[in-house]
């Protein structure tokens, strides 16, 4: 393929120009959408590097609008994204993966990341320590005093494999660190078949809100760490050639609404819609003025509202962007002028075609929270009073006294315990971070003070944040309400929002009350944000403000006042509220590149207590048997260069029969680990003191704990077990209740294949591997649900799980299955037929059968030979020992 030529300030450039498609007559390039436009490029460029031939380059060109895709190609990203949550078993998988070759007498090195990798340390910082100056050293303190052995595994990590680079704790959220520094948005390869070329930059990543950096028109989204890691070591993605809904933005954003409000507002619509498994992308007159820092938050939360990703094209506001964080002129350069030359840049009247298209009005979007459960659950803030007492009609507000510092102080049902400006989705925006100062600033001046039994925090998204506070001098506002930085991390979004203090916590387990948390999150699921919550609502960090004025959730914003100035006069929240033209005017005169520059000119250095970390370069990672973190996992331990054969799935039991809507956090929990659940047993009886607990997400490394949690969300509801929620279940031959783990061990000794039965959206929420991985080592062969979540359904039969899904419209219920059944699905032992439709034969004790038919959820021939092998990683693991045993 001839490469076309491009002149920039950094020199000549050769190019893979997509109009060479539009010349053979195969398609019209402007009507072709910009994600598609990027497969298109992707899929030329990699022609002929082995995985990519003529068949698929044709696959990928014949997209139509009119069309649902049914072929796969196999998509070649340009970088992957890790955090440490789902980093730390990446890497832990890497180690297993090279002690494996070295023990089959080969070299360990073959197992190396190809792919540029980058990860940032930024889900282990827990909210122990607030409403101080020191929360910030002392939380940072104690992440090191639990996470050491993690950290040495990262710094092996970084040392030991190539193409491998670790951003250390304190720096960031990973999500704003991509966009604010790590995207390039157009990548160059000094070395491609001799040549020096320029391609879009795509990316993975192995967290669900990848998807955030498609706000600076990269293409990205969340995949499991296994895919990651198939990905990392040369392998392709095969996905589906996608459909694309356009979503056409009109007008502007009212006076006093924030991103916030829209992002809630389109995931609202969005999940109407039904864009599950599609390409979401945004363009229309409305598209022009919405600056990337919108477009982010927007584009983060496209897993909330079910599309793979959320895309805004390159255009004039990404370039302003690029010079606004500081990134380097020439690089500027190449950017606009490789998307103007390649159809990549994105003009006010470009209306491609898409599958679907969706009309939103930006003048429509009203100020909202959503919740209490869910993120696309979207309520004007008019209407939060009546949703909470909706949603909990057995709330009482009957008061219960509390001594706080010597106060006596009352809180009942609907209190606010938690009030957190947070996550990567809000804290990335200046806008909303600026307003909340403002509003604090505002709110101190006329007297009113945070509720002393509401936990307040600030987690920025980067330290970048943190030095556009101080010029403003809106740090000390939110200092003074409470709202002091306690890390750079994810912190309360991801249920690390620490202890309540004990005598909230207390009042409210002695009273079964129903508190609430009030987060500018993207996830509030069940159980997520702290186990002693029970509603929690999404909002803007400027709202996450005036709930810890208030205090309570219950209270018509609108219209109750806030509380009472110095003089006994009642203040609104239209008296604290700051202008659109104040907010930005105060960006202006605090934001600056040079910011950037000097925040990320050491993002690798990491603090003094990172660089004394002791580790090795050694090839193969030495396993302390002793870590209650680190342990090698089993997937390798007995591993044969040939795939064995597998059994049958013949009289299963039901381990764990579910409703609707259950998430991965449903399924493996990232949060705290309770004492008396078997995975806390087990560290009690490692000698590991309930302080040092820690949480699951950060124990991802020892898989005895976590196949010991996995279904251990406290608001888990078994249906075989109905009258109590968490990892409970029936041990079906011998009806005894017990722990979801207990009954496993014995259906595994009893050699009892087992399922899962669920309802629709199976698997929704964070790209969690563990919650494949557990189910997997608890001995689940199969799920039968209603329906799947993208990402989850990929990472079942990544871990040798097959996702069958009722057809025609049944389920569990429809079908008057029980869960006490023994189950025989045909059609699945070591091979499985992709896409086929196959009999279930569910026989209960009593003899009586009923069949019904379900439809094989392995969408693709890659994903079939994944199955033959036992999952993706054996499946690379083969591939890679047998193509450097021929080399």
């Amino acid at each position: 393929m001839t490469l076309k030529s491009i002149k920039t300030k950094s020199g000549e450039f050769g190019y893979f120009d997509i109009s060479i498609f539009e010349k053979q007559g195969l398609l019209e390039i402007k009507k072709i959408p910009f994600t598609i436009r990027i497969l298109l490029e992707n899929a030329l460029r990699n022609k002929g590097n082995g995985f990519t031939d003529k068949q698929h380059l044709d696959i990928v060109s014949s997209w139509n609008s009119k069309e649902t895709p049914d072929k796969e190609f196999p998509y070649i990203p340009g970088r992957v994204l890790l955090q440490d949550f789902t980093g730390v078993p990446v890497a832990v998988d890497l180690a297993a993966m090279r002690d494996a070759v070295a023990k089959k007498g080969k070299n360990p090195s073959i197992i190396n990341p190809i792919v540029r990798t980058d990860m940032v340390v930024d889900h282990s910082v827990q909210v122990d320590y607030f409403n101080s100056g020191e929360a910030l050293a002392l939380n940072i303190e104690r992440e090191f005093e639990r996470n050491t052995e993690r950290y040495k595994l990262l710094k092996w990590s970084q040392n030991s494999f190539d193409n491998f680079r670790v951003v250390p704790p304190g720096t960031g959220i990973v999500h704003q660190v991509n966009v604010e520094y790590l995207s390039e948005v157009v990548l160059r390869d000094n070395n491609y078949r001799g040549n020096k070329i320029l391609y879009p930059d795509t990316c993975i990543g192995t967290d669900s809100h990848t998807t955030m950096v498609n706000g600076l028109g990269v293409l990205a989204w969340g995949v499991g760490g296994i895919e990651a890691e198939a990905v990392m070591l040369g392998q392709p993605c095969y996905i589906l050639v996608p459909e694309v809904i356009g979503v056409k933005l009109n007008g502007t954003l009212p006076e006093g609404t924030t991103a916030t409000d829209l992002v809630l507002a389109i995931t609202e619509k969005l999940r109407s819609v039904g864009v599950v498994e599609k390409f979401v992308e945004f363009f229309g007159p409305g598209l022009s003025n919405l600056p990337v820092a919108d477009r982010a938050t927007i584009a983060n939360m496209a897993p909330e509202y079910g599309a793979t990703c959320g895309f805004f094209p390159v255009d004039e506001q990404t370039i302003k962007y690029l010079d606004g964080t500081g990134r380097d002129d020439k690089h500027i350069d190449i950017v606009e002028n490789y998307c103007k030359s390649n159809f990549l840049f994105h003009s006010r009247n470009d209306e491609p075609d898409y599958s679907q298209v969706v009309n939103f009005d930006l003048n429509s979007v009203v100020s909202s929270l959503s919740g209490p459960k869910r993120p696309q659950d979207r309520i004007s803030l008019g209407e939060v009073k009546d949703n909470f007492e909706k949603s909990f009609p057995q709330a009482m507000i009957k008061k219960h006294t509390v001594d706080i510092d010597n106060k006596i102080l009352s809180i009942s049902d609907g209190s606010v315990v938690i009030a957190a400006i947070t996550s990567c989705t809000n804290t990335s925006n200046p806008s909303v971070m600026v307003g909340a100062g403002l509003i604090a600033r505002n709110a101190t001046k006329l007297g009113l003070s945070r509720k002393p039994w509401v936990k307040a925090s600030l987690a920025p998204g980067s330290t970048v944040v943190t030095r556009y506070l101080e010029a403003s001098g809106l740090n000390k506002y939110l200092d003074d309400l409470g709202f002091n930085t306690v890390g750079y991390g994810c912190t309360t979004c991801i249920g690390n929002s620490g202890p309540l203090p004990q005598p909230i916590s207390d009042v409210i387990n002695d009273n079964e009350l129903i508190v609430a948390a009030v987060l500018s999150g993207n996830r509030n699921f069940e159980g997520r944000i702290h186990p002693q919550v029970t509603a929690n609502y999404l909002a803007s960090p400027m709202l996450v403000v005036c709930y810890a004025l208030t205090g309570r959730i219950d209270v018509d914003m609108m219209n109750e006042p806030l509380g009472q100035d110095q003089s006994g006069k009642e203040v609104y929240l239209s008296d604290i509220w700051p202008s659109s033209k104040e907010i930005a005017d105060t960006i202006a005169n605090s934001l600056s590149p040079e910011m950037f520059k000097e925040q990320y000119s050491s993002v690798y250095s990491g603090t003094e207590k990172w660089r004394e970390l002791s580790s090795t370069d050694e090839e193969l990672f030495s396993w302390d048997r002793g870590s209650s973190y680190i342990q090698e996992p089993p997937y390798f331990k007995e591993f044969d260069e040939k795939p064995s054969r597998r059994s049958k799935i013949i009289d299963a039991r039901v381990l764990v029969s579910l409703g609707n809507s259950i998430t991965t956090d449903h399924i493996s929990p990232a949060g705290s680990i309770p004492a008396s659940a078997p995975s806390g047993q087990y560290l009690l009886g490692s000698d590991v003191p309930r302080r040092e607990f820690n949480s699951y997400g950060a124990r991802r490394g020892n898989h005895d704990i976590m196949v010991r949690g996995t279904f251990g969300n406290i608001r888990l509801k078994n249906l075989l077990t109905p009258d109590d929620d968490g990892d409970w279940t029936v041990h079906i031959p011998s009806n005894e209740r017990m722990r979801i783990y207990e009954a496993a061990k014995l259906y595994e000794k009893d050699q009892i294949p087992l399922i899962v039965l669920a309802g629709k959206e199976y698997g929704t929420g964070s790209s969690r591997d563990w919650a494949a991985k557990g189910p997997a080592l608890l001995g689940i062969r199969a799920v039968i649900a209603e329906s799947f979540e993208r990402i989850h359904r990929s990472n079942l039969i990544g871990m040798g799980i097959v996702p069958c899904q009722f057809i025609d419209g049944q389920n569990a219920k429809s079908l008057g299955l029980t869960g006490l059944e023994k189950y025989s699905i045909e059609g699945i032992d070591s091979d499985v037929e992709v896409g086929s439709i196959q009999n279930v034969i569910a026989k209960n004790d009593d003899g009586q059968v009923k069949n019904f038919k379900v439809l094989l959820r392995v969408d693709t021939d890659i994903e079939a030979d994944y199955y033959h092998n036992g999952g993706l990683l054996p499946y690379v693991l083969r591939q890679m020992i047998s193509e450097n045993h021929s080399s």
